[in-house]
């Protein structure tokens, strides 16, 4: 048989037509058959393509020049190269439509679920602005402090990109501020290569629903000289500051918060609201960056749950219990599990913050935890589980097989990994009702989904 080799090589330059998006929203173009992959293309155009790899099956190429546009173009509002939003090259309709494309592809071909109802994707009014949080690396260059994004696939620091479209403007406004506060006075930016200067990151968190404010200031040791100006400036023009804390990072790694966290100035948490539920953040707390979609979110898998109050719920992976408590007010019994002890600590702080006295939680991992529950005589009516982008352990969805619950409700932000647990979790007696895909992260490629499986 003829060996397969590819109709193009390295450096080739040749014209190609794009007729469909990858899930990461690079443009598709084919050579007698021969896939090419390229940023920053679309569907229906047409462009001078530079082949930059060529694999025996598939390449990759660099657009040189764009000769037709889709009407679907738009101008991109950041020209940073920080390769965070990859999609702002594309109107907020194409942005939707090919995330929700993706989760029928997974559905249809790992899934084999083509006919469970993929509900349309609920986007955002505002596509921008939408962050709640930032950590932005400090660097030095001639002798000044300058403070941005990494240049995509690289450690180099995009001088003061402090100003991103898909943040909080204040929060912006803030990280800037601070910049040039610490440049004023003298503070060193830390030096990866020989472990010196002090500043290493600032990080903002707002509060969406409060307007409240913390900075974060990542050091390399104790030492933080001028603090008490960088205080005093930050609080009078920024009066929505509630806390001004700082992080030590002794390490010398890539992680960007230490162990050691102390508060200079105010509250060691600022609060915000989803829904009627108050949650206490503090500069380690993991919360969900998005605040409108995640309510979208919570409420969607509040409904799948249909919890009545006599009903037994278990929260797998329950982070600082965001899910925990929408779920408490409306059952008899809430259980949350997770792996991180510091966001337990969290979830119980919050369950005292509004009064609720349902939910109880446990430091563990759920494969392990929940048969022990069941030997205990815990049986849940409905689980609810929002597993990282790897999707459940198998022992765990085992572990969930076991309880027999009459509903899972599965929360992703993979759709292919959540499309090989419905599988397994159908092979294991369930069905899945219908999927929700929502857009928690517009001008990038990610997508939340929520699915509803009944006990057959």
């Amino acid at each position: 048989m003829a060996k397969h080799t590819a109709p193009v090589k390295k450096n080739d330059t040749i014209t190609l037509t794009f007729e469909d998006l990858t899930h990461e929203g690079n443009g598709v173009g084919k050579i007698n058959g021969y896939p090419l992959f390229v940023p920053n293309a679309l569907p229906g155009e047409e462009a001078i393509v530079k082949v930059v790899k060529a694999n025996k099956n598939f390449g990759f190429g660099k657009m040189l020049e764009l000769k037709t546009k889709s009407p679907e173009r738009v101008e991109a509002s950041c020209h940073i190269h920080c390769g965070g939003c990859q999609l702002q090259h594309m109107s907020y309709k194409l942005q939707l439509e090919m995330k929700q494309n993706q989760v029928k592809n997974v559905m249809k071909k790992i899934a084999h679920l083509d006919h469970v109802p993929v509900h349309p994707i609920i986007g955002m009014d505002n596509p921008f602005h939408y962050r709640n949080k930032v950590q932005i690396p400090v660097g030095e260059k001639n002798g000044e402090l300058i403070a941005g994004f990494y240049q995509k696939r690289s450690h180099r620091i995009l001088e003061n990109t402090e100003t991103c479209s898909i943040q909080d403007e204040t929060i912006n406004e803030m990280v800037k501020a601070t910049r040039e506060i610490a440049n004023r006075i003298g503070i060193k930016a830390y030096n990866e290569e020989n472990h010196s200067g002090e500043l290493r990151h600032i990080m903002v968190r707002t509060g969406f629903a409060t307007n409240e404010a913390m900075v974060v200031l990542v050091t390399r040791s104790n030492k933080l000289p001028g603090k008490e100006l960088i205080i005093q400036e930050l609080t009078e023009r920024f009066p929505q500051i509630k806390s001004i804390v700082q992080n030590i990072n002794t390490q010398r790694t890539s992680v960007i918060l230490g162990e050691k966290t102390k508060v200079l100035w105010g509250e060691e948490y600022i609060y915000d609201k989803i829904g009627d539920i108050t949650f206490a953040i503090s500069a380690k707390s993991f919360f969900q960056v998005n605040p409108v979609q995640t309510k979208a979110l919570y409420d969607k898998a509040l409904e799948y749950a249909k919890i009545g109050k006599d009903d037994t719920v278990i929260d797998a992976y329950c982070g600082i219990g965001t899910i925990s408590l929408f779920l408490a007010q409306k059952a008899k019994k809430v259980y949350g599990i997770e792996v991180v002890p510091e966001a337990i600590n969290d979830a119980k702080n919050n369950a005292k913050l509004n009064g609720i006295t349902n939910a109880e939680f446990s430091v563990g991992e759920a494969e392990k935890v929940m048969p022990d529950w069941k030997e205990k005589g815990i049986n849940p009516d409905v689980i609810v589980v929002d597993p990282p982008r790897k999707g459940c352990d198998v022992d765990f969805l085992q572990a969930m097989l076991d309880m027999q619950p009459k509903r899972i409700v599965y929360v992703s932000c993979n759709p292919s990994t959540l499309a090989r647990d419905l599988r397994i979790l159908e092979d294991g007696g369930y069905e899945t009702k219908e999927v929700q895909p929502v857009d928690m992260f517009p001008q990038t490629p990610h997508v939340e989904t929520v699915a509803l499986l009944e006990l057959k």
